[in-house]
């Protein structure tokens, strides 16, 4: 199916979806064309802990100083920042979306997207997936890598082998090399 009409078919479904669920009803497949998508995610452990250690210890350094301006209500707002901060981060959980010819991350509070023409390689080890970006052609003719994707069970908490299973026949559909270490 050409772009544009899958995108025509999305924005149809989408429509249709909106008048059944004001109806009642429920709707007839996803409106974004993902009803074949499998959604891994995880659970960000280690950042809101370094957060929550370093506001710990601003407030034990601004408790122990002797001077009167670090006991403010200030020192207070900074580490309730920070507790918020890590809660905001530890309840955003990161995942990864395969559908049938894009995968979908977030990275860096952005959603993220490659289509299989995009990819290079995956690799999946003990623990971790890794997948790779071809590169793409710059203004000025030069070769513009982007970052890998990478996405472990230490950090992140992710169920690898089931996502490995399942980029392994992404990859197998769209002859993409698949690495199993």
């Amino acid at each position: 199916m050409s772009r544009s009409w899958e995108r025509m078919v999305q924005k149809n479904s989408a429509q249709l979806n909106k008048q059944r669920k004001k109806q009642g009803k429920p709707s007839l497949y996803s409106s974004n064309g993902s009803a074949t998508a499998d959604v891994f995610k995880g659970r960000n452990f280690v950042l809101p802990i370094t957060l929550v250690a370093l506001a710990v210890i601003y407030l034990l350094l601004g408790m122990t100083s002797q001077q009167a301006a670090m006991n403010t209500s200030l020192n207070w707002i900074v580490v309730g920042l920070y507790v918020l901060l890590a809660i905001m981060i530890f309840l955003r959980r990161p995942f990864l979306k395969v559908d049938k010819n894009t995968l979908s991350t977030i990275k860096f509070n952005r959603d993220r997207r490659l289509t299989a023409d995009q990819i290079a390689k995956i690799k999946a080890g003990s623990g971790s997936i890794v997948i790779e970006m071809k590169g793409t052609k710059g203004k000025k003719g030069k070769e513009i890598k982007g970052g890998n994707w990478v996405f472990t069970r230490l950090i992140n908490r992710y169920d690898t082998e089931a996502m490995a299973e399942r980029l392994e026949r992404f990859a197998a559909s769209f002859n993409i090399p698949f690495e199993k270490q």
